[in-house]
């Protein structure tokens, strides 16, 4: 099969995602039966509205999925055309590369656009991750902007289904017009009847039945691209947003979360996380809290505010080290939507944490061993440094954990969060050359999961610390203190299910 050209590979893999394609749109289990499934709330349908609904839902399904599958064979066959017959040492095969990079990661962003819901989700997963090339996260990133919102009655079926009463036996005022809107969910402000002003969060309707079908075509894309290219590995990367994604359908458990993180930041005056309305919390709805703020990259709102944006910055940090290296309880998705700047706050300001859904708990000996790392990178300790990289099963790669992680060579003379001289980026350069896709691949198939959610944690705080003008240097300097600090705490315990 092998021996098979590639264009006849994307053919067969075409028709043959075509034939999966229809036969899990075609059970009843994995579609719902509308775009906006009636809900209990909503009169019984009739037997022709019911089929209706269903071969709707068929129709829909099967175009979502195919756009997909054409989408991956026609990049699959870009990819192979286009640097066919040259050198990977050549510096036309890395123009090349850097060319098909571009037009893939527009395609892949046409399609997320086009197919909304998880595949939105998904394209956020990817721009947040380090490991992916640099254009798909530019790309991508533009994402996290692109959610539509879902019609209210649609919501007001889910809310009704889920609390089991009209709106108005519950809340004073509900805003039809959400303040948020997401790939999974959207928020809708409201006043409940003791006056106070609550965000409720409401997932659309649907979604645990759309996401078996779509993570199943994902799946059997990534296993495609593996087979045409054994070098590019994407499985791993599949497996790690169908964990987080699953997570975000559980409102019970982001509650629980945003409780635990509450109680670990309970002495810092900076850091608020929204209260919980139990009463008013199934797995479908989430209401909590009303807080007030802008995105915490809103440097119009801040100057306005009277906000210093490099005492914001350094805050941020120091919380997420905090989560990282002490506590060992990781936000997995913090970019500028889940994290508001408020005016409010003894220092001047304070930042509200949002969207617990996705969290990691840190394997103990990982969380110290982390520190560790952190001590080895502060030290220039390069023989710590490939001991470390054997107990996270990456000791091949050891000498680019400090390249990945403070933006410096392993030899490097330089202070931590200084720049490389000319010689080190001679050097560098050089190194990266002889790197293949298929190493990247074997990096981080054998990282831990524990660090992946880490590096992609510390991706979007860069981002974020980027856009509000501060230095990487404050947070190198953070890390290293907080990862001195974390060797020295009692072991974490866990309270409550995380994955």
């Amino acid at each position: 099969m092998m021996k098979i050209p590639a264009k006849a590979k994307a053919s067969l893999v075409l028709l043959t995602a075509a034939g999966l394609t229809f036969q899990a749109a075609s059970a009843s289990d994995l579609l719902p039966l509308s775009r906006h499934s009636p809900l209990a709330s909503s009169p019984p349908p009739t037997a022709t509205a019911d089929l209706a609904g269903k071969v709707g839902a068929l129709i829909d399904g099967v175009s979502r999925s195919s756009r997909a599958v054409s989408t991956v064979a026609i990049t699959v066959v870009d990819y192979e055309i286009s640097l066919r017959g040259l050198s990977r040492d050549s510096e036309e095969y890395l123009r090349k590369l850097s060319e098909v990079h571009s037009r893939s990661a527009k395609r892949i962003l046409e399609l997320c656009e086009a197919n909304k819901g998880f595949y939105v989700k998904a394209g956020q997963f990817v721009a947040a991750l380090r490991q992916v090339p640099e254009e798909y996260v530019s790309k991508l990133s533009s994402l996290q902007n692109k959610a539509v919102p879902c019609p209210f009655k649609a919501i007001r079926d889910v809310l009704i289904n889920n609390l089991g009463q009209d709106l108005s036996c519950i809340f004073c005022s509900f805003d039809e017009v959400p303040i948020a809107a997401a790939s999974i969910a959207q928020v809708h402000r409201a006043v409940l009847k003791d006056s106070n002003e609550v965000a409720v969060k409401v997932q659309y309707p649907g979604l645990d039945r759309q996401m078996k079908l779509d993570m199943m075509i994902m799946s059997f894309l990534s296993k495609s691209i593996t087979w045409l290219f054994p070098e590019y590995r994407f499985e791993w990367l599949v497996g790690e947003f169908v964990k987080a994604i699953s997570l975000e359908l559980d409102f019970i458990q982001e509650g629980k979360n945003a409780e635990r993180t509450a109680k670990n930041f309970i002495s810092n005056d900076k850091v608020k996380v929204p209260k919980v309305v139990w009463e008013l919390t199934t797995s479908q709805v989430l209401t909590m809290e009303f807080c007030r703020g802008s995105k915490v990259d809103d440097l119009e709102y801040m100057e306005k505010m009277g906000i210093d944006p490099t005492k914001v910055a350094r805050t941020l940090v120091e919380v997420f080290a905090e989560m990282i290296f002490v506590h060992g309880f990781v936000h997995g998705d913090p970019h500028p939507g889940n994290i508001l700047v408020s005016p409010e706050g003894k220092s001047g300001f304070s930042l509200v944490i949002l969207d617990h859904g996705v969290y990691k708990q840190l394997d103990e000996q990982f969380r110290l061993d982390y520190c560790q790392l952190w001590k080895a990178l502060i030290l220039s300790d390069s023989t710590r440094v490939q001991q470390l990289s054997e107990c996270f099963g990456v000791g091949k790669y050891s000498r680019y954990f400090p390249l990945i992680l403070t933006g410096r060579t392993i030899d490097s003379k330089s202070a931590l969060g200084e720049a490389m001289s000319v010689e080190e980026k001679g050097k560098l350069k050089k190194d990266l050359k002889s790197l293949r896709m298929e190493d990247v691949s074997s990096f981080v198939e054998a990282l831990p999961p524990d660090f992946l959610i880490v590096l992609r944690a510390d991706g979007l705080l860069r981002a974020i610390i980027r856009k509000l003008c501060a230095s990487q240097r404050l947070r190198l300097l953070t890390y290293a203190r907080f990862a001195l600090y974390g060797l020295f705490q009692e072991p974490t315990t866990q309270s409550g299910k995380t994955t």
